[in-house]
């Protein structure tokens, strides 16, 4: 009965990977960190206020266009690598009909060297209902 326990466990651990949690963010060291000096306020003239509603609007949409655990392909060219990065993007967010964002995410001139391709198709759009937290529809991709 024993080995029969060990090797059903042992069966069912590599299906553990499956289900793999997004990774924590990384920390700068305790010593690193002691030398940040945080203004007393944020500048009233660089700062954004991103509303909490918009900015789980684009992390859905974000986790969906470039998941966290998205690797580049082998022999992925210069261009390939930087578009895996999700700082490579930018998002542009509108209000939709009520209870829908329009977020659409589109690669940053500033980011890539596009050379002098055209950049088309991507980017995309996601229609995102902001009372249940799900995907609707997505235009592009």
């Amino acid at each position: 009965m024993k080995h029969v326990l060990v090797l059903l466990l042992c069966s069912l651990l590599p299906g553990c990977a499956l289900f793999r949690r997004p990774p924590r963010p990384v920390h700068a060291p305790p010593e690193e960190a002691a030398q940040v000096q945080f203004p007393l306020g944020l500048p009233e003239q660089e700062r954004q206020i991103i509303r909490g509603n918009i900015l789980r609007a684009v992390q859905l949409a974000m986790d969906d266009f470039l998941p966290w655990d998205t690797r580049p392909h082998e022999g992925a060219s210069p261009l390939e690598l930087c578009l895996y990065r999700r700082e490579a993007y930018d998002a542009i967010t509108a209000p939709g009909p009520e209870g829908i964002i329009f977020v659409s995410i589109v690669p940053s001139p500033h980011e890539c060297d596009f050379g002098s391709a055209p950049v088309l198709d991507l980017g995309a759009t996601y229609a995102i209902d902001v009372r249940g937290w799900r995907i609707l529809a997505i235009q592009g991709q």
